[in-house]
């Protein structure tokens, strides 16, 4: 009989087969022997993955690639080499060159026709290798018209691992329709499932949030008598997990432990991504130091889930020192971008942009290179405090490192541009998006209507909605509450109501939000009963108020000095059992020191810090303004000391609080005080903080200091209030100084500040009162040239001066100059009424 070698027989190609027939001598029988040899292709080169490297020194870029070579014309049955040796079109290609060709062909042109100019399509063990290189570039089109071609072939032989991959890969773009179409059609192919093509069908409905189908599979790989890997639970657990549903993902895990099959690292990973999808952060905090217990190190992905749940509980101190230790242990956990990214969120959300940026070059000085989620984070920092100019640099950086800025970074940008009130600027963004082929999401036209609506625009805002909706995008509550906002700072209270009515004709339910809102809005334009009608309505469709609801309420209530119903609201808001809040107690603390129930206010501030609720500098405010009321100077000064040791940096308002309490108690001295402690802290000053700065050095006849103000002052003259102005025109002049009054006002005059009838008043007043006559005829002729008219009393003042002041001589030489003025005066006055008479319009 033949003998024959089954590891042979089972290689794809042959040899020729011999045949050798040996007749014998005689009539009894013929024995034909049968001898099949099978060549072994020693081609182990043929797969190796072998590094090719390419490095330019002028641009400083480098690029390695993995290639792989495959069966080549030698290594095809000697049939096909036969065929295709004198044929020119047909190339020797390695697999990674007909990858990189195919992918430099759109999906929609010839790509067969390069296939079968490639002479490795004779050669079936090819076709995985070809489908790996392919899918791994993540180009679903390709692979498919690839992997359309291959079916044709003769030479190809349907397999599960090809499958396997097609499948994995529709999954990555959530494909799940097709994912299960092929899960089908290889076994139509006389391919059976194992578990990797469950593994990655499960995997795939896991992208798409289907967590039922995911299950259904694992019964039916259970029916089909295959045992599931931990890969297969732990897909499944992630399949539910991603989904939010962390409850069915720990039931999971544990059927998992109960069939034998013990938890990795990766399982634990999953299990607390479940948890962080679920908003469960405390709890995945807790399973990362169960995880810790055991003999299972994390690695940089654990701690990155322990670093984003940190962020989301307010617990910034401990992120960072999470980061700080992962730096540390360099061998053990390296930080990723993905590490990185979450400080810089982290720092953004704490107010430090300095820090997001510091976080982001130190970043870059590891050899860590960013990402585009990682820009934007950087730029979205910028972009919720208002930096636009930092925000555009970060923008421009984007396409000079060769990035395409994607819809997050367009909408980053503009949100830059409407938060430093420059909505123009925004809505120009918005359109260079769509001249980029970028399409607008609901989130886009939600910024760019804050960006009019913050900056008062609400014609323009409202044109965004209806431009939006024509868009084919609906409006959600977002887009309402942003309008609604508007509105109220607007003062426009007829399109409140008419917003109102667009979300319910829309079918847009109103969440707290929505009501916190629009209550909000009514409160701002007045109209208390309907902000009452309409948090009764909230009531009555079972929306649950929070503690900004209250807050909206009783501010509101204050400043339309309805105090007894800001301190029912608070009643209402403790039979609620809603934790108050440090700006709820700021406006109860403000109700009660409108009413000068001093000792309610004590013992609100004292629940305060006795629930563990940190006073801000609003609380403080608030405090100095109720001590203020009373004149009880000392516990004012004993709020500053207590502040400081509470590390609440006072502002600018709380600071002019202070110095009013102080000037309103007679210590004037103190208010100098606080001046220079502004200072050291460099507090910006406001009009409030001057003003005080003035009256101290008013009261205490303090003229150098008073040199000091002014020159502080100087830079900020065309943006301060003309009152402010006045007064210090008015103290400098009562301290008999009018050459310097004059010379302030010569710079108020040159840096286009605002001036009244009141301003040249006061300089009239103390000029005649130091008797400067000459000074005092020629700041009327200013007022003359100005077209401001001078008042009688001011021609009355300077005659009687001329007639008892000074002598004859000058008195008539007074007397002369107030008649030109007042013959100028109306002199003017009849050509105006003329050019005005409606007998002179006729006859023009």
């Amino acid at each position: 009989m033949p003998t024959l070698h089954l590891s042979e027989l089972l290689k794809p190609s042959y040899s020729d087969e011999k045949f050798d027939s040996f007749k014998t001598r005689g009539n009894n029988s013929r024995r034909r022997s049968l001898a099949v040899t099978c060549k072994k292709a020693k081609n182990e080169e043929a797969w190796k993955e072998k590094k090719q490297g390419f490095v330019d020194y002028d641009r400083g870029q480098h690029e390695v690639r993995v290639g792989v070579s495959g069966l080549r014309k030698e290594d095809i049955p000697r049939r096909y080499r036969l065929r295709v040796e004198g044929d020119r079109f047909q190339k020797d290609w390695t697999i990674s060159e007909v990858v990189q060709k195919v992918l430099e062909l759109n999906h929609w042109e010839d790509i067969e026709g390069l296939l079968n100019r490639w002479v490795g399509r004779f050669a079936t063990k090819n076709f995985p290798v070809l489908i790996r290189e392919i899918t791994q570039t993540g180009s679903i089109e390709h692979s498919n018209h690839v992997f359309r071609w291959m079916k044709h072939q003769k030479t190809y032989c349907a397999r599960n691992d090809i499958y396997n991959m097609m499948i994995r890969l529709h999954g990555r773009y959530n494909q799940t329709d097709q994912a299960r179409g092929l899960f089908f059609e290889m076994q139509e192919w006389r391919c059976k499932p194992d578990a990797e093509t469950y593994n990655a069908l499960i995997n795939a409905h896991g992208r798409a949030g289907q967590w039922r189908w995911a299950k259904n599979i694992m019964e039916d790989m259970l029916r089909a008598a295959i045992p599931p890997s931990r890969s297969t639970y732990n897909n499944l657990i992630n399949a539910c997990g991603s989904s939010g549903n962390w409850r069915e993902a720990l039931k999971v895990c544990r059927e998992m432990t109960e069939n034998g099959v013990g938890p990795d690292l990766v399982t634990h990973n999953i299990v607390l991504s479940a948890y962080k999808n679920g908003a469960q952060y405390s709890k995945a905090l807790s399973y990362f130091e169960l995880i810790k217990r055991t003999n299972i190190r994390p690695d940089t992905t654990t701690h990155n889930i322990v670093i984003h749940c940190l962020i989301k509980l307010g617990e910034y101190g401990k992120a960072i020192d999470l980061f700080n230790s992962m730096r540390e242990k360099r061998a053990e956990c390296r930080p990723d971008i993905v590490t990185f990214t979450s400080i810089i969120h982290l720092y953004s959300v704490n107010g430090q942009i300095e820090n997001c940026k510091a976080v982001f070059c130190t970043m870059i000085a590891e050899g860590i290179k960013p990402n585009i989620v990682s820009y934007n984070a950087l730029l979205g920092a910028f972009a919720s405090h208002g930096m636009s100019d930092e925000a555009l640099s970060v923008f421009n950086e984007i396409k000079q490192n060769g990035f395409h800025p994607d819809i997050v970074s367009y909408t980053s940008l503009l949100n830059a541009y409407g938060r430093s009130g420059q909505p123009r600027k925004a809505q120009e963004i918005f359109n260079l998006m769509k001249r980029n082929n970028g399409k607008p999401n609901v989130v886009c036209y939600n910024a760019l209507i804050d960006a009019y609506g913050s900056n008062s625009l609400l014609a323009e805002a409202i044109g965004v909605l209806h431009d939006m909706e024509q868009h084919g995008i609906q409006p959600n509550i977002v887009s309402i509450c942003t309008l609604l906002s508007a509105c109220g700072r607007c003062g426009q209270k007829v399109k409140i109501d008419a917003i109102l009515s667009a979300a319910a004709s829309r079918g847009i339910e109103l969440n707290t939000f929505a009501y916190n809102s629009a209550i909000g809005s009514y409160l701002n334009v007045g109209e208390y009963d309907k902000a009452l009608k309409l948090y009764r309505s909230m009531r009555e469709n079972k929306v649950k108020p929070d503690s900004v609801t209250y807050n909206v309420l009783i501010n509101g209530c204050c400043k339309m000095s309805k105090y007894n119903e800001a301190l029912e609201f608070l009643d209402e808001m403790m039979d609620l059992k809603i934790p108050l809040s440090k700006e709820v107690y700021s406006s109860v603390i403000c109700a009660y020191s409108k009413q000068g129930r001093v000792k309610e206010v004590e013992s609100m501030f004292t629940v305060m810090k006795l629930e563990g609720c940190c006073p801000d500098v609003i609380t403080y405010t608030a405090m100095i303004h109720a001590y203020s009321a009373t004149g009880n100077v000392e516990k004012v000064s004993a709020l500053l000391q207590e502040m400081e040791m509470n590390d609440v940096e006072p502002d600018a308002i709380a600071c002019s609080a202070m110095m009013r309490a102080f000037n309103k108690g007679c210590q004037p001295a103190k208010v100098l005080y606080v001046a220079q402690f502004m200072r050291d802290r460099n507090i910006p000053f406001n009009d409030a903080n001057f003003f005080e700065m003035i009256s101290a050095c008013s009261m205490l006849r303090d003229w150098g200091t008073t040199v000091d103000v002014i020159k502080m002052m100087e830079p900020s003259l065309p943006v301060i209030s003309v009152g402010l102005l006045n007064q210090l025109l008015h103290f400098i002049g009562k301290s008999g100084k009018t050459e310097i009054m004059m010379k302030l006002f010569y710079k108020i005059v040159a840096m286009d500040a605002d001036i009244n009838f009141s301003t040249y008043t006061i300089l009239l007043k103390n000029l005649l009162a130091a008797g400067n006559w000459r000074k005092y005829l020629e700041v009327l002729q200013w007022m003359e040239d100005g077209g401001v008219e001078p008042s009688n009393e001011m021609c009355r003042s300077i005659l009687f001066f001329a007639q008892s002041g000074c002598g004859a001589e000058y008195a008539a030489f007074i007397h002369q100059r107030v008649e030109n003025l007042k013959r100028k005066s109306m002199h003017q006055t009849s050509t105006s009424r003329l050019q005005d008479s409606p007998l002179l319009a006729m006859k023009l």
